[in-house]
């Protein structure tokens, strides 16, 4: 199915002859607009304790409601990675992040109000300030601190932080 299936009319000009003209876009056989359906830019936090232990959040909204996840979310018009993922991390933890380093990147298909959104998770390593203010903020319904050696992967409901991680795991038992 195409991305942009469910988009049967020109965003430009209203024109219903808007048809698949790549794998990824659509174009107005009117007007001439092509609209592209590329990944939108995300963002994941690994941020430990002075414990060493990662902090997980319970996913309260869906997709994938009610199972794991790592702080972060979608990225906003006009920032920085590195704003996003602070901002992201802030919105659902109360914590304010003091230092990022980026780790790596995986492809996600994030489903959304009955699309599937293709997305781009960028996943980073965070320093916080202090963990004192911890709390489930935003779509996050719970917030934990786990022993990497007692995270089970398969709990993360989204594909790509699954995998992401399954990759952290991997490292850290290098």
């Amino acid at each position: 199915m195409h991305p942009l299936h469910k988009f049967l009319y020109c965003p430009c000009c209203g024109s219903d002859q808007f048809y698949v003209a790549t794998v990824k876009s659509k174009k107005c056989g009117n007007c001439g607009f092509e609209r592209f359906m590329n990944p939108s830019s995300a963002f994941v936090a690994f941020i430990r304790d002075s414990q060493g232990r990662i902090l997980v959040v319970r996913r309260g909204e869906e997709p994938a409601k009610g199972t794991l996840d790592l702080p972060g979310g979608f990225a906003d018009i006009g920032e920085t990675a590195e704003e996003g993922i602070a901002r992201e991390v802030m919105e659902e933890t109360n914590l304010t992040v003091t230092s990022t380093r980026y780790l790596f990147s995986l492809p996600n298909t994030y489903h959304y109000s009955g699309i599937d959104i293709p997305t781009l998770d960028m996943f980073f390593e965070c320093s916080v300030e202090d963990t004192d203010p911890l709390k489930a903020m935003d779509d996050a319904a719970e917030c934990m601190w786990i022993a990497p050696a007692d995270i089970v992967a398969e709990e993360f409901g989204l594909n790509s932080i699954r995998k992401g991680v399954e990759k952290m795991l991997q490292e850290e038992r290098l």
